[in-house]
Parts: C-alpha cells; sequence; structure tokens
C-alpha cells in the first residue's frame, strides 16, 4: 500500500523559509520521478517543482530562484526548500510522482500559509 505522508508546512511570513518533507512508503522510491504539487483554494492542483530519478530538477516559473527540490532515496525522502515566500504561495502542499500522479492516492498535504 503507498503511503505518501507530507510534512513541515505553517504559518510564515512574507519573505521567509519553510522547507517540507515528504515520506514514501509502498514503493521502490528511486527509481520514480517524484513532485510537489499545491492547491490553494478555488484553485486546481497544480505542479511547482519535479525531480527525476537520476536527480534532474524542474520548476513552474512561478517558483523558480526561490523553491529547491531534492531527494533523499536512502531514506525515501522528498523535500522542498521554499524560500522568498510570498502570499501567493499560499496553499496545501502534496507530494506524488511526476509530472503525473501515480498509484491512486494523494497525502493529507501539509497548508502552507505566507501572511504578515
Amino acid at each position: 500500500q503507498v503511503q505518501l505522508v507530507e510534512s513541515g508546512g505553517g504559518l510564515v511570513q512574507p519573505g521567509g523559509s519553510l522547507r517540507l518533507s515528504c515520506a514514501a512508503s509502498g514503493i521502490i522510491f528511486s527509481i520514480y520521478n517524484m513532485g510537489w504539487y499545491r492547491q490553494a483554494p478555488g484553485k486546481q492542483r497544480e505542479l511547482v517543482a519535479s525531480i527525476t530519478s537520476t536527480g534532474t530538477t524542474n520548476y513552474a516559473d512561478s517558483v523558480k530562484g526561490r523553491f529547491t527540490i531534492s531527494r533523499d532515496n536512502a531514506k525515501n525522502t522528498l523535500y522542498l526548500q521554499m524560500n522568498s515566500l510570498e502570499p501567493e504561495d499560499t496553499a496545501v502542499y502534496y507530494c506524488n510522482a511526476a509530472p503525473r500522479p501515480r498509484w491512486g492516492t494523494w497525502g493529507q498535504g501539509t497548508q502552507v500559509t505566507v501572511s504578515s
């Protein structure tokens, strides 16, 4: 059974930083391209960052230069370092395979709120 457990969200002021983590189980994590998605209120879920099984990264224009995706295959964990956060980054963040989600499941997500 695939499980994706996101953590690390919270309330942060504009310009602040957060580091998200996603612990994966039930899959051979190292062979999958993975990504971070986010869904803001009233909007569709969007892919904001992805990393291939070999470490190549890609970012949405809206987060390029501010977010960094990484992975630790030994720990089956995906990370997202978010710097220079903006109110527009407020959303629930999820991890899954990329560029298209797999396994028919999502984690509970982690809420990121950027507000003064």
